[in-house]
């Protein structure tokens, strides 16, 4: 006997486009997060400004490619961190304002992902 199939659902019904749509739709999508990053989160802001001296500071420091390229990264490291850290604080904010364990620990463990982050810009750059 044949088990029938079981095939889950897993397509949701809000995506509706695919193909070459899809991509444009979701770049679309990526620029507004970063618009909207660099209107509401100061803290973005300031990584932006110090990924935006790094970067051109990145191409005069004396090493090879992989250096330059390890340099460059770290600096991005800090905004991608900075970026989910933003989404998860705004996630939580949009589920209750009202203090709680959990909504602290969540916001509090974000946080100590960007320190990490910008822990490891400062020692990449250092050695």
């Amino acid at each position: 006997m044949n088990a029938p199939e079981q095939t889950p659902h897993t397509e949701s019904p809000f995506k509706g486009k695919t193909g070459l749509a899809r991509v444009f739709n979701a770049l679309r999508y990526s620029l507004a997060g970063l618009r909207a990053a660099f209107r509401h989160e100061d803290a973005f802001r300031q990584e932006c400004l110090l990924v935006a001296i790094l970067i051109p500071a990145a191409l005069f420091v004396p090493t090879n490619g992989a250096g330059k390229a390890l340099l460059v990264a770290s600096a991005l490291l800090v905004l991608i961190v900075e970026l989910l850290n933003s989404a998860i604080e705004a996630t939580v904010d949009r589920v209750s304002l009202e203090h709680h364990l959990l909504a602290k620990r969540a916001k509090d463990i974000g946080s100590a992902a960007v320190l990490i982050s910008l822990i490891n810009l400062a020692l990449v750059w250092l050695l």
